[in-house]
């Protein structure tokens, strides 16, 4: 298990407190829509912490080619129809180029600096001449006027219990999903960023942003700072 990381509840539980169960019940929701926006058709898309496809799978039955990388076994046994590579992703080096380097699921915000510089340098080491790089933050408001919940159409409750802070501008967050027959907890380490800190730590590994997707500024498209504006 991660510092500062934890989860209960039936099933396996990865390093960072994510259950392998749960994260199969839960629906895809915007992503694929907003991904798929954002690059060209067939494109061959490396996804960073896949977890056990719920992105993945819709994302293949729209023609791209995926190839899906997670630290967890338990969660890639659940990927289908794409290449899985089991793993730590910051230190990843497949020595291929991709159209798109994904970074999902809040990873950006881990409360390791080093970790997270090692995840902006393996999309930058991975990203092909024309490529891209997109990336989804958390939400602005996410650390602040807990607890809060939202109830899923699915029939599940996601509360966001807590944000505590831990020291360098870390907070340990707890959150449980409630569902009809099962609940589960994870408690995570999640460094908030400002628009301008995320794009400095952009910038530090290589990278700019090239827009931003969403109204809310969550999904991210990110290119080599190299490249001509």
């Amino acid at each position: 298990m991660r510092e500062g990381h934890d989860g209960t509840g039936p099933g396996a539980i990865t390093p960072d407190g994510c259950a392998v169960e749960l994260y199969s019940r839960l629906p895809v929701r915007d992503e694929p829509d907003i991904i798929a926006a954002a690059v060209p058709a067939g494109a061959h898309i490396l996804e960073l912490g896949s977890g056990v496809g719920r992105v993945t799978h819709a994302l293949v039955e729209r023609g791209f080619t995926v190839t899906a990388v997670d630290e967890s076994p338990e969660m890639l046994d659940r990927v289908r129809g794409a290449r899985t590579i089991c793993g730590p992703i910051e230190g990843l080096d497949l020595g291929e180029r991709f159209d798109v380097v994904m970074l999902a699921s809040f990873l950006v915000h881990t409360g390791d600096a080093e970790v997270r510089r090692g995840l902006l340098r393996t999309c930058a080491r991975h990203v092909a001449d024309g490529g891209c790089v997109l990336i989804q933050r958390e939400g602005e408001d996410y650390h602040t006027d807990l607890p809060r919940e939202r109830v899923d159409p699915t029939g599940f409750v996601l509360r966001i219990v807590s944000a505590e802070p831990v020291g360098d501008g870390v907070n340990t967050v707890r959150a449980e999903y409630v569902f009809p027959d099962a609940v589960w907890t994870q408690t995570f380490r999640s460094r908030p960023l400002t628009r301008e800190q995320f794009e400095d730590a952009l910038k530090e590994a290589g990278l700019r942003v090239d827009r931003y997707l969403t109204e809310d500024r969550i999904w991210v498209r990110a290119v080599p700072a190299a490249r001509a504006e």
